[in-house]
């Protein structure tokens, strides 16, 4: 992502969701609105949105579908938590640190890729992730690189004790990087590519090394998806399609390509890089399989620890397992009397089958 709030957990909009959070009443509707945000994983819903695919789908389920991209992530999520929005995309971490733990119900309907490689460790002047010891670590604080760093260091018996960490907005990492007084520091795509081409740049760890723990979804209010099944029919035919264009090796692919690498701020190669360093699912039974997953269970304990170390689970948290997780088989992680965020292989399987 490319703006300073891309990726990024605010501790202004975790504390406050709490109290702005006003859950959409459950009824049946006909207008639905979704918010998205600039990443290679979800660029896939506004080229749907400019090329007629959301309108065909929502027209085949007899309701509209407003999309409207935000420039600030977090506003975005913000707005959704508030009831603005009856979907958002948005990471696993932030679904449950935002929404879910400022109350709001939210399930997530589609499982759309995970980063196998878009975020990066690099360092200077080193061989390993070990050398990391005793520096001063430049990212963006409790976003997906904080999560990153903790695990690397994790890989090598180290913890956050280990380093200091420098909050650094997103648009700072490069020039940041090129100064004398910058030796380490972790950031996500487009910034990786630029960095990674620098002749000090040395990747020690990236997100291919934890496959499948930093995950991107498009979520639904779950009273919204619980009494408007057709819209959540509506969003997995808007996102396989558009999926299995923008990986087709036709013209019509790469054009779609094309498309997606402008409207991020790059060109057709920047995107399809990006594309390279992510496990998009396209194919929706891969990404059932891997919703159904034991291993979507350890990597949500892994999220909800991590969080609750931060103080970002919820303000009165005095565990980590203050939220309820409900997994597809229906296990709960967490308190099973509070269950605020849910995965769901519902709509992709309906996808799968060919029932949409």
């Amino acid at each position: 992502m490319t703006s300073f709030t891309s990726r990024t957990l605010s501790t202004l909009a975790v504390v406050g969701t709490s109290f702005l959070a006003m859950p959409l009443a459950a009824q049946e509707k006909t207008d639905f609105n979704v918010a998205w945000s600039i990443y290679v994983g979800w660029m896939p819903w506004g080229y749907a949105a400019d090329n007629g695919i959301v309108d065909r789908w929502a027209e085949q389920y007899g309701i509209t579908i407003n999309v409207t991209q935000f420039n600030d992530y977090v506003e975005s999520i913000n707005q959704y938590t508030a009831g603005a929005y009856d979907a958002v995309t948005i990471t696993n971490m932030d679904a449950l640190s935002i929404p879910a733990a400022g109350g709001v119900d939210t399930t997530a309907v589609i499982v759309g890729d995970f980063s196998a490689g878009n975020d990066v460790v690099f360092l200077k002047d080193a061989e390993s992730i070990a050398d990391i010891a005793g520096r001063s670590v430049n990212l963006v604080e409790f976003s997906v690189s904080h999560y990153l760093l903790a695990r690397a260091l994790d890989s090598v018996g180290l913890s956050e004790r280990d380093v200091s960490v420098v909050n650094t907005a997103d648009p700072d990492m490069v020039g940041a990087f090129q100064t004398t007084d910058v030796n380490a520091l972790v950031t996500w795509n487009p910034m990786v590519s630029e960095i990674a081409a620098l002749p000090d740049a040395v990747p020690v760890f990236d997100s291919a090394m934890i496959p499948g723990e930093i995950i991107d979804l498009m979520v639904v209010n779950t009273d919204v998806l619980a009494d408007n099944p057709d819209f959540g029919k509506a969003l997995a035919g808007i996102w396989y399609e558009t999926v299995t264009l923008m990986t087709s090796d036709t013209p019509e692919g790469a054009e779609a390509r094309a498309a997606m690498g402008a409207a991020s701020g790059t060109d057709q190669a920047g995107f399809e890089a990006q594309m390279a360093a992510t496990q998009l699912f396209a194919d929706p039974a891969e990404a059932v399989s891997f919703t159904a997953s034991p291993d979507l269970g350890d990597t949500m304990n892994l999220v909800r620890a991590f969080l609750f170390d931060k103080g970002l689970l919820t303000p009165t948290a005095t565990s980590d397992d203050a939220v309820g997780i409900e997994l597809p088989d229906g296990t709960v992680l967490g308190d099973p009397d509070n269950i605020k965020f849910r995965f769901t292989t519902e709509f992709m399987q309906m996808a799968a089958d060919g029932a949409l």
